[in-house]
């Protein structure tokens, strides 16, 4: 099954908190999307390996994309090596995504920065024919290499390359971000408190996309770093 765009988080609800609005903006024109989660998020201080998969499966949902798995990694043990590039090797070869969309370059979670040079290292190696691979059926992958890798914005206000308008979509990135419900903000939650669990990072959420539509001049927006220059065919392309 060949994706449009494959977003890749170190832990369930990266990807949601990060770029959730531009995927579910995505999926609304027609583009096949996927999720990777990295980790199963088990050393989370809220919630459980089993409540976050069930967490991260209805938000996928909401989402609408066509696909998301977990690659089962340690969570704050994974490391940028053979082994786990050639993991992610196998997943970009399998889904041949034209855009590939990570963790923030730097962050202040280790695993996100990790993550980041992880993925985007993968990306590179996935196009050199050879290195081989197999898929899960036996049969060996030709090589792939993303058209382009960005970076979503996380915990620390990293200055953005350029921003996406998800005008009209922050209902539903915020309504799959709350879809994890054990990590998120809830009055009636005797959870210890976390850096994410409280009203004021839920919060935090929407009026950074307010704050960055405010600086484009739209509703809603999101944030990305690249690693090449973005190019556009004419001035007019730019909004």
């Amino acid at each position: 099954m060949k994706l449009d765009i494959l977003a890749f988080g170190a832990h369930p609800d990266d990807v949601e908190l990060g770029c959730g609005g531009t995927l579910a903006k995505e999926v609304s024109n027609g583009k096949k999307v996927g999720i990777i989660d990295l980790t199963r998020g088990e050393l989370g201080t809220r919630g459980t390996i089993e409540t976050r998969k069930k967490e991260a499966t209805a938000s996928a949902n909401i989402l609408g994309v066509t696909v998301r798995e977990n690659l089962g990694f340690a969570d704050g043990f994974f490391v940028n090596d053979k082994t786990h590039q050639l993991e992610i090797i196998k997943t970009l070869r399998k889904y041949q995504p034209e855009i590939v969309i990570c963790n923030a370059v730097d962050d202040r979670h280790i695993d996100h920065g990790k993550g980041s040079k992880l993925v985007s290292d993968a990306c590179f190696l996935s196009g050199l024919i050879k290195i081989a691979t197999i898929d899960e059926n036996g049969k060996a992958q030709k090589a792939w290499r993303p058209k382009q890798v960005y970076h979503y914005m996380q915990w620390k206000n990293i200055e953005p390359d350029f921003v996406v308008d998800i005008s009209g979509f922050i209902k539903t990135k915020m309504k799959s971000v709350l879809a994890y419900k054990t990590q998120f903000y809830d009055e009636n939650s005797n959870e210890p408190e976390t850096p994410i669990s409280s009203k004021n990072f839920a919060e935090s959420i929407i009026y950074r996309a307010r704050d960055l539509g405010r600086l484009v001049g739209v509703e809603h927006a999101e944030g990305f770093t690249v690693e090449r220059y973005v190019a556009v065919d004419s001035l007019f392309d730019l909004k």
